[in-house]
């Protein structure tokens, strides 16, 4: 009978019967009731607020599911988003998410081949974003939290010329926020990043509609927006920074104009044009990781840079290996560098972050 019941619902809810993995969304006599009992709440949700819930679930949710949507039945301005389990090639999650003078909309986390199955991972949030109180600053994130081992500490990344939306560049955004971190990934190039297909000739005339000025601003606006965040959740308003390729380049030009004041530490990823001179106004230690076959980041300048900051600054190179390897890595050797490349930077991040501890040369 509940089994039933259940059925027809999903027809009036237009609820699909698969999960969002493709696999059938069953419910077994065992837990129909606890189907029918979310469903019937789901059919209140909509009545009462117009909302309609989408069910890409698997069954052992239902009883969580059922508090989360009793919450929204009363509150007009609630959509719920319900998302499957946490798996290693597809990472989902559960979250109410109420309208505010942010915009805030919901999307679905994809996972790529360079996620370890060993790697320990709590569920984590992902919301995108508008930043900026005028609509001429106004700029595009997304914001991922981690939600059971949240360690109270937040890292902007800065996203190579491929854009925040990016699939490596989520993908990466996510392994730290599986560590504990709230990481935020600006849009730098409002909607206009490099795309793979444009010839090489249109590079310099693409990165010439990106002004640094504005890149510098839109970076100074999400840090802001990131410390004022937390400051009113009661987390530490000291921050990490982290950027590949042209936001590794643009991370050292943000610590020099920073001075100390919002962010804690920065890790570079072979970061490109970067000057020398900007380092002295740096006042807190970098990790640059590079290879040493990359023409975009020689090496030779980055010891200098590393010597020039001092305060435990240091320099991770990685044998031929070439640029993005960290990130894009085309091969099980890059695979295995890339790894090693980001427990590098994770150590680095909780050394500065988490147990305020003072780094040196050693410190990864």
């Amino acid at each position: 009978m509940a089994f039933s019941a259940a059925k027809a619902l999903f027809s009036v809810l237009r609820i699909p019967h698969y999960s969002s993995v493709g696999a059938p969304l069953l419910i077994s006599s065992s837990s129909s009731l606890y189907a029918l009992s979310f469903l019937c709440i789901s059919f209140s949700i909509k009545l009462i607020t117009g909302h309609v819930v989408d069910l890409p679930l698997v069954s052992d949710y239902f009883i969580m599911i059922t508090i989360v949507g009793t919450i929204a039945a009363f509150d007009s301005n609630a959509s719920v988003v319900v998302q499957g389990r946490c798996e290693f090639m597809r990472r989902g999650s559960l979250r109410l998410v109420k309208n505010a003078k942010t915009r805030v909309c919901c999307s679905q986390i994809r996972l790529g081949d360079s996620v370890d199955d060993d790697e320990t991972c709590e569920l984590v949030n992902g919301v995108e974003l508008t930043l900026g109180e005028d609509h001429a600053d106004r700029i595009d994130a997304y914001l991922l939290k981690a939600v059971k081992n949240n360690n109270g500490t937040g890292v902007l990344l800065l996203s190579d010329v491929l854009g925040f939306e990016d699939s490596a560049t989520r993908d990466f955004a996510y392994r730290v926020a599986c560590n504990g971190y709230n990481v935020l990934v600006p849009d730098l190039f409002r909607g206009n990043p490099w795309t793979k297909d444009r010839p090489s000739s249109d590079f310099e005339l693409w990165r010439a509609q990106h002004a640094r000025e504005r890149v510098a601003k839109d970076i100074n606006t999400s840090a802001k927006w990131m410390v004022e965040e937390f400051l009113a959740a009661g987390i530490s308003k000291k921050l990490g920074i982290v950027g590949f390729c042209f936001g590794g380049g643009r991370l050292v030009e943000t610590l020099a104009y920073d001075e100390g004041v919002y962010f804690s530490t920065g890790i570079s990823f072979y970061g490109t044009r970067m000057e020398l001179s900007l380092a002295l106004s740096v006042k807190v230690p970098i990790l640059f990781i590079s290879g040493d076959h990359d023409p975009l980041c020689p090496v030779g300048p980055l010891n200098e840079m590393a010597k020039s900051i001092g305060r435990g600054s240091r320099v991770l190179v990685f044998k031929n290996r070439g640029h993005a390897f960290a990130h894009l890595p085309e091969s099980p050797e890059e695979d295995r560098d890339a790894e090693e490349a980001f427990m590098a930077m994770r150590n680095w991040l909780h050394k500065s972050l988490v147990a305020n501890e003072e780094l040196n040369a050693s410190s990864v």
